[in-house]
């Protein structure tokens, strides 16, 4: 399944680059890491945010935050939160590259990047930011076992998005939405929901 990963990516690696946002200044940028291990069904790593945050408490969440000025790309600010977030070392990843830029509804824009990581690999939760890492086959979600349909604003469209529990770990909103979106446009899966709605 990776060598398919690859290769979706690889084909569209010129289209998918060229909408990453960049600059000097990316105040308002964030990225985060869809990380995948390296093994026949690979796991995506998900954490699930401190129940003492002030915002997005308790939430899953995949690896990654709010651009630095210090960072000189957004697929740095990825790499940086993975290794602060879940003590994932920078040259443990193999990127595969970056996907589509999403506006959340708090207006951030969030550039996801495709890497894989060893199957083996030991993460640790930052106590101050996390609660848990844990990990999901992929073939979990291609299979869409559902627990409901939401609905929300991405990028001034209502788009329905699966909701999953999984674990324990309730996996919905903005998170699922970007892993919907992976699925569909890298992997072809069939599951009709990366379907937008123009809001009014």
């Amino acid at each position: 399944m990776l060598n398919k990963i690859e290769a979706s990516i690889s084909h569209q690696l010129a289209e998918l680059e060229a909408g990453v946002p960049k600059g000097s200044v990316l105040h308002g940028h964030a990225a985060v890491l869809i990380a995948l291990t390296d093994e026949p069904d690979p796991h995506i790593i998900l954490t699930k945010r401190s129940a003492n945050l002030s915002t997005h408490s308790g939430e899953v969440s995949l690896p990654g935050g709010r651009w630095d000025v210090t960072d000189p790309s957004l697929q740095y600010t990825a790499l940086r939160e993975a290794e602060e977030e879940i003590a994932l070392p920078m040259d443990a990843v193999r990127m595969l590259g970056p996907l589509w830029p999403r506006t959340t509804r708090w207006k951030v824009s969030v550039t996801p990047w495709v890497a894989v990581i060893a199957k083996d690999i030991a993460l640790t939760p930052n106590p101050g930011e996390l609660d848990a890492v844990f990990r999901v086959p992929l073939s979990f979600f291609l299979a869409d076992p559902r627990i409901r349909t939401d609905h929300i604003i991405m990028d001034d469209c209502t788009i329905h998005l699966p909701a999953y529990r999984y674990a324990g770990y309730e996996i919905w909103g903005f998170t699922a939405g970007l892993l919907a979106e992976f699925m569909v446009k890298i992997l072809g899966a069939s599951q009709a929901h990366n379907k937008c709605v123009e809001t009014a």
